[in-house]
């Protein structure tokens, strides 16, 4: 598969289909996918990848944490800046009213809307969990380090045939999950990748999300001087 097909055809998958992903073919994924760009080979990662009850448990912390604090739990690191300024709030919303629509969700129906937002920590279905944990003494620089791990990771799955979600929601409940995996104080639980197979039945999974026209996110300067 050529590189571009692989970007193209990368979504956030929000239903699997009830088939496992045997343990050498996540080793073989990670293997791989840690030849991402790390600045200085610093590789400021970990990952830990979770399935059958090790999955069930973190997924039970995370609901009993929700339904204790509806509102998740306080911590650092939000996943929006507070007030989320325009035009990224435009996005935001445009992107969960789609998604709302796509699963015949009424704008109004609160309770359904939480319960399609719950099954993030069930991982929409998918057999596989992977979190991603940095040091909290790294910088900004490291955190982008690990975002490129991360797209190495889902574009590698789409060669594999597999199909992820990237999961900030996570970070609702990082104090719950950190000590149900024993990660220590002194590392973060950034968020969770969902891996396995696609639902392609799903009417969930045919969304694919809008992206800026190039004239407002690409400038270019010199060009015009260049030789062509």
């Amino acid at each position: 598969m050529q590189v571009r097909e692989a970007v193209t055809k990368r979504s956030s998958t929000r239903a699997f289909l009830n088939e496992p992903v045997p343990a050498h073919t996540v080793e073989d994924l990670i293997e791989a996918a840690v030849r991402a760009p790390s600045g200085g080979n610093v590789q400021p990662w970990q990952i830990i990848a979770v399935a059958g009850r090790e999955k069930d448990a973190v997924s039970a912390a995370a609901l009993k944490s929700l339904l204790e604090n509806p509102d998740g739990e306080e911590g650092d690191y939000p996943i929006y800046p507070p007030k989320l300024h325009e035009p990224y709030r435009s996005r935001r919303f445009d992107i969960g009213e789609r998604l709302y629509e796509t699963v015949g969700i009424a704008r109004d129906d609160k309770a359904a809307r939480q319960q399609q937002m719950l099954q993030n920590f069930a991982f929409f279905g998918a057999p596989v969990g992977l979190f991603i944990v940095i040091d909290r003494r790294m910088g900004h620089g490291q955190w982008a380090h690990v975002g490129m791990l991360m797209q190495t990771i889902a574009l590698l799955a789409v060669d594999a045939g597999l199909a992820t979600c990237m999961q900030e929601a996570w970070a609702r409940v990082r104090e719950s999950v950190r000590q149900v995996l024993g990660v220590p104080e002194s590392h973060v639980v950034y968020c969770a990748i969902a891996l396995g197979y696609a639902d392609p039945a799903a009417p969930v999974n045919q969304l694919v999300s809008p992206r800026a026209p190039l004239h407002e996110i690409l400038t270019l300067k010199g060009f015009s001087e260049a030789v062509v």
